[in-house]
């Protein structure tokens, strides 16, 4: 029951985005629980945490290495361009870099499951990513934002180490001090995570139902273009670096879903109502898109000639 209800997350985000719009007032009621609801995802994660995820990123440190750099390196420069080339407002400009700066989101971790990729990689760069973020979101955003707005980068700073470094930190000490307790309940995480994000997307998405009949096809344009970019960038360039079908397509997910949610939690907080809609739209298309990619993968998987070229790794196709 609980395996299909996760399978369904994508179906249910696209329904609940749809409820929102339409019941907006209900749902936009909701706005100060959009960080604690982040804080609770990321507490769930800490949960999750075990000793073999930070093992694979030792013994494994290149797809992870990879992966990491692509996120934060390509997703923003992306988000730029797509904003120069459209011709995007200094504010969804803004709210387009934010997204670029966030780590991989932990509904990567669902759609690379449901494309059967490699789970334990997927987790690893999400963690990996978070960590990181907590230091690389505020300064990669200052970097790029700081000519044309004001960047207040301690208090991003303080900002992720509350919503993010302090749960993961406080949920992973539990995971460590009380196994067999959290070990109870690990088959609810998973579900109760999607819960979240689920009721992150339908605030995120009320708040700005005003101002989404107003943006425009461009502004929608920038953030499919931004999310496919990703995907299909996090797929190809780690090709070149000799990684297998299977752990290609899983960069590709992790680097192609951000952390949306926390964009637009630090788009309200620090900017503006119009900086949060591009991560209002990446929060309800990237599960869009990954659902779609995760079944393409999936059952282009159950081929033998694919299971064959899954082993292979490019340079020695």
């Amino acid at each position: 029951m609980l395996s299909k209800f996760n399978q369904l997350f994508p179906l249910m985000a696209a329904l609940l985005s749809v409820a929102a719009f339409f019941s907006s007032g209900f749902f936009s009621a909701f706005e100060s629980s959009i960080i604690p609801l982040l804080g609770l995802v990321m507490f769930l994660m800490g949960l999750n945490l075990k000793t073999d995820d930070f093992l694979q990123i030792i013994k494994e440190p290149k797809p992870v290495l990879v992966g990491v750099a692509l996120q934060f390196v390509l997703m923003p420069v992306l988000a730029l361009t797509l904003s120069a080339m459209l011709q995007l407002s200094n504010q969804l400009t803004v709210g387009m870099v934010l997204v670029g700066c966030c780590a991989g989101g932990t509904a990567s971790n669902v759609i690379c499951y449901l494309a059967k990729g490699e789970l334990a990689l997927s987790i690893s760069m999400t963690l990996a990513s978070t960590l990181v973020g907590v230091i690389l979101t505020p300064a990669l955003a200052a970097f790029y934002l700081s000519e044309s707005v004001s960047v207040d980068v301690l208090g991003m700073l303080l900002t992720m180490l509350k919503i993010v470094l302090l749960p993961l930190i406080i949920g992973g000490a539990l995971n460590h001090f009380a196994p067999a307790k959290v070990a109870t309940i690990e088959f609810l995480l998973p579900t109760i995570a999607i819960a979240l994000i689920l009721m992150i997307i339908s605030i995120i998405v009320a708040l700005n139902a005003e101002r989404l009949t107003d943006i425009g096809m461009v502004t929608m344009l920038a953030v499919v273009l931004h999310n496919v970019g990703g995907l299909m960038g996090g797929f190809y360039i780690s090709r070149l670096f000799g990684f297998d079908l299977r752990r290609s397509q899983t960069i590709a997910i992790e680097v192609g879903m951000q952390n949306s949610g926390l964009g637009v939690a630090l788009a309200l907080q620090y900017f503006s109502a119009t900086a949060a809609l591009p991560g209002a739209l990446f929060s309800v298309w990237h599960n869009i898109s990954g659902s779609l990619l995760a079944s393409h993968w999936s059952k282009k998987r159950s081929s033998l000639e694919y299971i064959l070229q899954d082993e292979i790794a490019p340079t020695e196709q």
